[in-house]
């Protein structure tokens, strides 16, 4: 990949580049990112075995990317200034290779070894310091193999990733903490990422306002030219990609796990360039600038700083979001029946504890008389559910109720949207006449109360024996002859 994307550089990209800085670009171009792609494989369902390959391709890809980098860039900056650069010649060229590659994994092996050693001493399971310690200890041996091979002039990136292969392989069961330990990761990686990119942009953005350093600069890049050149380039690595995965089928394809043409169709597609590429481009540019002064050069470094970033950008907006309905037109997302029982396990879950908690709800007096058909818009597992699962809840809420502050839940509102059985169970019909029972007499003591609010008021005995008609059955001064007619009157209590 490396010398295919030189080649275009160097016969088909109208800047005129040397041979030497063709073949960094082509270096930087040649690191991909499975951050993304990772992301949506995860979402989507993809096969485990089609995230080991793209995963496996981008670190190897990264670390040889590197080497070729260091290599070509030595050279390039020689033709600079000489006294900085190095002229590595063919021979020199391949002791080299081998040197950092070779150098930089036994490094790694190296650090792994002594990390799993001290993972078995931190293995104490005790308290949350020693998972703690753990994690600092990954990320302090990840920093210290880096510029250990560094500076024994060997491949970082390689003596990392062989640090990381050692530890998964003999130390993973080792670690007290592994959801800690992945979560730490996770975070680490978005914010480094995130801190990357922005720093690119940062630049790059520096790079077309700042007149005084990038004059001819901001006099090129915005020619129609330029963006045509970046939309070529692409295609051509896209086409690239292609050739070099179809033309290793044959041996990919029966080697290790297999890979099917489906999946070189979407590795082929997914190779997204992001954080490595970026992270070169801007160190060549900044190495570029600080060395000399000649326009020229500068312009040649903002150039493949502008290509990769626009490759970069153009594989996150274009390849990134088609990859899902590629995968799924490739048939690379079809559901297994263990993934579709899972699914269906997930589902019934839920809806029962869902239904469990409405049912309970329904006990309390504020929710009572709850409209159904508002809680299902708004609870989309509760618009399917059957009288059989009713029932269930109900029985479970009673089970895990105490008998004490049991409550009959109201069941009014639910029973008539309920599909299937006929309701005919003695058990929520039970329930559902108790609740109306219950509510038959709460609402029969609210009217009688209200009816004593508004009994009309009966005359006091005061006013009875000032009544003159009335008061003349208790006058003795009357005649006991004097035939008159006696009014009873009854007082009525009503006890409530």
């Amino acid at each position: 990949g490396t010398a295919l994307t030189a080649l275009v550089a160097y016969y088909i990209l109208p800047y005129e580049w040397s041979f030497d800085l063709c073949m960094t670009f082509g270096a930087i171009l040649s690191a991909t990112d499975p951050v993304a792609v990772s992301v949506l494989m995860n979402e989507l369902g993809a096969p485990p075995r089609l995230r080991m390959h793209i995963s496996g391709e981008s670190l190897l890809n990264d670390g040889s990317a590197y080497v070729f980098f260091t290599i070509f860039r030595a050279r390039f900056l020689y033709e600079l200034v000489p006294d900085v650069g190095r002229n590595i010649g063919w021979g020199e060229g391949f002791a080299l290779f081998f040197r950092l590659s070779l150098g930089g994994m036994c490094i790694g092996l190296a650090f792994g070894i002594g990390t799993v050693l001290m993972l078995y001493m931190l293995k104490y399971r005790l308290s949350g310091e020693d998972s703690v310690a753990q994690v600092v200890l990954t990320i302090s041996v990840a920093y210290l193999t880096y510029f250990s091979s560094e500076l024994a002039e060997c491949s970082g990136i390689i003596g990392v990733l062989f640090l990381g292969l050692t530890v998964k392989a003999f130390g993973e069961n080792l670690i007290n903490n592994t959801h800690l330990m992945t979560h730490f990761w996770e975070i680490t990686e978005m914010l480094l990422n995130t801190l990357l990119f922005t720093l690119a942009g940062c630049v790059f953005g520096g790079m077309l306002v700042d007149s005084d350093k990038t004059s001819a600069v901001n006099e090129q890049i915005f020619e129609a030219r330029d963006w045509g050149t970046l939309f070529l380039l692409f295609i051509l690595l896209l086409a690239i990609r292609f050739f070099l995965i179809f033309a290793f089928y044959p041996l990919i394809s029966v080697i290790g796990i297999g890979t099917s043409w489906q999946e070189a169709m979407f590795m082929s597609y997914s190779g997204l360039r992001g954080a490595v590429g970026l992270a070169l481009a801007l160190s060549l540019f900044s190495e570029v600038y600080e060395i000399t002064p000649d326009t020229v050069y500068r312009d040649f470094a903002a150039k493949v700083f502008f290509l990769t970033g626009g490759i970069a950008m153009l594989t996150l907006i274009i390849n990134a979001p088609t990859c899902g309905p590629l995968l799924k037109k490739l048939g690379l997302v079809t559901p297994t029946d263990s993934r579709l029982k899972i699914i269906s396990k997930y589902r019934l879950r839920m809806v029962q504890y869902s239904l469990t908690e409405y049912v309970s709800l329904l006990a309390d007096e504020r929710f009572c008389d709850l409209d159904f058909t508002v809680v299902r818009e708004h609870v989309p597992f509760l618009r399917d559910i059957t009288y059989e699962q009713l029932k269930a809840a109900v029985k479970r809420h009673k089970e895990q109720t105490p008998p004490r502050s049991y409550k009959h839940p109201n069941l009014a509102n639910v029973l008539p949207y309920m599909n299937g059985s006929a309701l005919d169970d003695e058990n929520v019909e039970g329930e559902a006449r108790n609740v109306n029972k219950s509510r038959d007499s709460s609402s029969g003591i609210r009217s009688r109360r209200t009816s004593l609010i508004h009994f009309p008021r009966l005359p006091s005995v005061r006013h009875l024996m000032r009544a003159s008609a009335r008061g003349s059955i208790f006058d003795l001064r009357k005649s006991t002859e004097t035939k008159m007619e006696a009014n009873e009157e009854r007082l009525t209590f009503i006890k409530a």
